[in-house]
């Protein structure tokens, strides 16, 4: 039996552990599901006989050792900064390694030990990053291998709730890690390239700067910059590109509303609020308004943001029950952003029968022959339940799919690397057609620079 040791029984690994022991018997596979909860593992694998469940503690130095060197290859789905751990020890032993996360500095100082030992360490192998990487590159080498010349290149990812579960206002629920969905655009602006200049969005703006989307079948949505939006220029071979835009889709109105978070300081994860595990929802919201014995917590926030009564924004916030002053945080020395994930994660779980949608979206605008093109190409997964969601469904089968693979050999090129090659991309995406993973692409009218978009 080849085993596969998968790190991590997150909410995003049901369909990768589910494809894989689908395989196991034909492939002779055998996984390990480890995580800290070893109860957590054992529900992603029920009762299959090519399943073991154990406990681990990633920095149980001892224990991690004795379980990479028992594997044929590591997939870990752990939260992106402790990978490399993982990584280290994978180079130490000779195992090939697979991640759905963003390749980190650390990640790829190991690169060239990768490489002398021949194997293959696969990062961004999710939906976005990972899927997004993929049926960008198919499509920008058959442009270039018909002898086009890349001009535009914009691409768009949201993950949503699906039309069928939007319950709120919001027309939101969280996905996903929901830390991710509430520090998004910090760190520094968003960058990006339009029309061949560069250009900057510091993040107390990040959420006034939209642009809308049409996507057949579903309507009008908005997307707002990701932080930077030129790291892939080189990786794509798109040195002469005019326009270079990548961005998160989300319901028109959700990036107004959102920004009053942003406003109040909310989102802010720098600091320790003194007393919050005795705080309410109600003194957490009055915590960032200026003192007033004589106006309310409700008065004070609509005179400081500009907001009417009876303006959408306002009822969104009430939704939320921000105002509540029976409720408590609970939270001992949190962050404005824990307190704010936790308030939010009261309206924007997941139901047990909620399905989530993923978006993706991308534009390719280039010339051929003297004239100007464009493509517009769109996915549209719906998931199945609060489990086998579309975010787990997109980003764990593109994992599970690339591990086999390579533990096949039918990907060998070694180093620490992205899905941008034609050995990678090309089968994965096959592979995922068959589980309803594919674009729909049409061609349209070259617009280039459109003054309706307010980004610019």
């Amino acid at each position: 039996m080849r085993n596969i040791l998968i790190i991590g029984a997150g909410r995003s690994s049901s369909s990768l552990i589910n494809y894989l022991l689908n395989k196991s018997t034909p492939e002779n596979l055998h996984l390990t599901v480890a995580d800290v909860s070893k109860e957590t593992a054992q529900e992603r694998i029920g009762q299959h006989p090519n399943g073991t469940a154990i406990a681990l503690d990633v920095f149980d130095a001892s224990s991690r050792k004795e379980a990479i060197q028992q594997a044929d290859i590591v997939i870990s789905m752990l939260p992106a900064r402790f990978h490399i751990e993982v990584a280290k020890d994978c180079v130490q032993y000779n195992k090939n390694m697979v991640t759905a996360s963003y390749v980190s500095n650390e990640m790829k100082a190991l690169d060239l030990a990768v490489r002398k030992k021949g194997l293959v360490f696969m990062n961004e192998i999710g939906v976005d990053p990972g899927v997004d990487h993929m049926s960008a590159m198919q499509v920008i080498d058959r442009i270039r291998d018909n002898g086009g010349k890349m001009l535009l290149f914009e691409s768009f990812t949201g993950g949503l709730v699906a039309p069928e579960s939007d319950t709120n206002l919001w027309n939101y629920k969280f996905t996903w890690n929901p830390r991710n969905v509430v520090v998004a655009g910090q760190g520094g602006a968003a960058k990006f390239l339009q029309e061949g200049t560069y250009k900057f969005i510091p993040y107390h703006k990040l959420f006034r700067r939209t642009e809308f989307l049409n996507i057949d079948g579903l309507g009008k949505f908005e997307a707002y910059a990701n932080r930077d939006s030129l790291k892939y220029i080189k990786d794509y071979g798109l040195d002469d590109i005019l326009t270079m835009y990548r961005g998160t889709i989300r319901k028109v109105g959700f990036s107004r509303a959102w920004n009053m978070f942003v406003q109040l300081g909310m989102t802010d994860d720098s600091y320790i609020m003194d007393g919050s595990e005795n705080m309410s929802y109600r003194d957490f919201t009055n915590a960032f308004l200026a003192y007033n014995p004589n106006d309310s917590v409700e008065l004070k926030l609509r005179s400081y943001l500009k907001i009417d009564q009876d303006d959408v924004v306002w009822d969104k916030l009430v939704e939320l029950d921000i105002f509540n002053g029976e409720k408590k945080v609970g939270l001992k020395n949190a962050t404005p952003a824990q307190i704010l994930q936790k308030i939010l994660m009261d309206s924007w779980t997941l139901e047990e029968h909620d399905k989530d949608m993923i978006i993706m979206h991308h534009k390719f605008g280039y010339e051929l022959q003297g004239k100007k093109h464009q493509i517009d190409s769109s996915m549209v997964v719906i998931g199945e339940d609060q489990t086998y969601t579309a975010m787990a469904k997109t980003v764990g089968l593109p994992v599970a799919i690339t591990a086999l693979a390579i533990l096949n050999k039918k990907i060998t090129t070694p180093g620490v690397q992205i899905p941008i090659s034609r050995e990678v991309y090309e089968p994965i995406l096959a592979e995922l057609e068959k589980y309803g993973i594919s674009f729909v692409e049409k061609e349209v009218a070259y617009l280039g620079y459109n003054p309706e978009n307010v980004r610019g």
